[in-house]
């Protein structure tokens, strides 16, 4: 495929040109490069693409996207850009031939709840008999095939690549976890979505976004790109003001909650430590649904889900037989069932909100003593730490401290952080820096009958410290400590 010709929309100069090939091959890293690759010079965060365009070129690119000239390159074709990756979003959707034009793509978006709606989807899709792909925070899937996800939402070259093979899959319905980074740096740029789904707004990734406002209207930008329906929840205040915002689009808006008056609602909530009930109504639904997943947050990632197939026409019977047949999601809510005598709970809770929402809700029927193991991820938001202790000191009977990702940080001064906020509420707590004794320590002064939420790393299999990255499950090494405590 010519460059130019993946190019329509962008503004350009070409800053010289060589004789003109085909491009076979479109990358952002140097290291991928094969001959007859188109290499795009992106400004990361922390290294500049085009101090390695001669190394492409070395390697065989016979093209170059760039934001500014480089310097003594010959014998190929350099074209400059103002956001090379506007362009890049631009190219690698025009090379892989625009996929989401021939897929039906959900969009979902907010702080909270996003990995649990694409799979209360996946298999609400999968009983109505339709072919689904999922793009995510724990894995991808294209069909029943799973694939390794490396972030939330891949970059647009990985992005269209994906959409691409889900094409060729006969996928119907791709179901993705959007995030705000992919939206503020444009990985889903030239993409259609036919349906957004927006779910809350809570202080998170405050390390990249300036201020809330900036972190708000990046999640904004999905319900821009949009061609059938926006589906947000109104009982979040920014969900709220979204909805607002959106009241005069020709895109069809739909909401739903449960203390305002949507237009899916859920009423008759009925919560245990195995799952809730509700009766839901709106857009068809007139049903009670028997979840097996607990939580007053579980009926607002069901009402999403619910709202977002609904916009697809799947049947409320289908909907409804799928989400009382969940087998939940790794790392989210997930219950320790070899465990009896203790209610264990993994949770991927890692901001403020997430966390105060399954306390809230394990509050709710917990009749014995909560205690909850948690820690921060180090080089990332350091404001949300003495919060989540705050938190973790007023729904905790008890509270383990310990590592979390501390990555390049110094574990001590992370937790110490965090008990400004314990403190502050005078909770109970103490301090164990290894995640693996922090768990058996929980274990091992639990009592029949309480409760230990795991918290923070959910799905994760690794843990990083320093530089080393290690394998580490909360839920295996939960299971560990269990056989050494003689309580399994």
């Amino acid at each position: 495929m010519r460059l130019q010709d993946m190019l329509s929309g962008i503004e350009f100069e070409i800053l010289q040109q060589s004789h003109e090939e085909e491009i076979t091959h479109i990358t952002y890293d140097s290291r991928k490069v094969v001959p007859g690759s188109l290499f795009i010079c992106i400004s990361g965060m922390e290294t500049d693409g085009h101090q390695f365009a001669n190394e492409a070129i070395r390697k065989g690119a016979i093209a170059l996207v760039v934001e500014k000239a480089v310097p003594n390159v010959q014998g190929v074709t350099m074209i400059c850009v103002k956001d090379s990756r506007k362009a890049m979003a631009v190219i690698a959707a025009a090379f892989y031939g625009n996929p989401s034009s021939d897929l039906d793509m959900i969009g979902v978006t907010g702080t909270n709840g996003k990995t649990t709606i694409t799979y209360m989807l996946k298999n609400i899709f999968k009983q109505a008999q339709v072919e689904t792909g999922v793009i995510g925070t724990i894995s991808n899937w294209i069909g029943e095939q799973e694939l390794e996800a490396v972030r939330t939402t891949p970059e647009s070259p990985d992005f269209q690549l994906l959409l691409k093979k889900m094409v060729k899959e006969h996928v119907d319905k791709c179901i993705m976890e959007v995030s705000s980074h992919s939206l503020c740096l444009q990985r889903v740029y030239a993409t259609k979505f036919q349906v957004g789904v927006f779910t809350n707004l809570t202080e998170d990734h405050m390390d990249f976004h300036p201020t809330t406002e900036h972190y708000y209207q990046s999640k904004k930008k999905l319900f821009h790109m949009t061609e059938k329906a926006n589906i947000i929840n109104i009982d979040d205040p920014f969900g709220l003001r979204l909805a607002e915002e959106l009241a005069h689009s020709e895109v069809s808006l739909f909401t739903y909650g449960i203390e305002r008056n949507a237009d899916l609602k859920a009423s008759n909530i009925i919560m245990d430590y195995k799952g809730v009930c509700f009766k839901v109504q709106g857009m068809g639904m007139n049903h009670s649904v028997s979840l097996p997943i607990t939580g007053k947050f579980s009926i607002y990632n069901a009402l999403a889900a619910i709202g977002a197939a609904r916009t697809m026409e799947v049947s409320p019977v289908e909907i409804v037989h799928a989400l009382e047949n969940m087998e939940g999601v790794p790392g989210r809510l997930q219950r320790v069932k070899e465990i009896a005598d203790l209610g264990i709970i993994i949770d991927y809770a890692h901001t403020a909100d997430a966390l105060m929402n399954v306390l809230e809700s394990i509050r709710g029927f917990s009749e014995k003593r909560v205690i909850t193991v948690f820690g921060c991820g180090g080089d990332r938001d350091k404001s949300k730490r003495p919060k989540m202790g705050e938190i973790s000191g007023k729904y905790s009977d008890y509270t383990v401290l310990t590592s979390d990702n501390p990555r390049s940080e110094n574990p001590d001064e992370i937790l110490q952080s965090i008990e400004v906020g314990i403190n502050k509420v005078h909770g109970s707590y103490e301090k164990i820096e290894s995640r693996r004794e922090a768990i058996r320590r929980a274990i091992s002064i639990a009592k029949k009958g309480d409760i230990i939420l795991i918290a923070g790393k959910g799905h994760e299999k690794t843990q990083t410290v320093g530089k080393e990255t290690i394998c580490f499950d909360d839920y295996e090494v939960a299971l560990e400590a269990a056989r050494e405590e003689n309580v399994l």
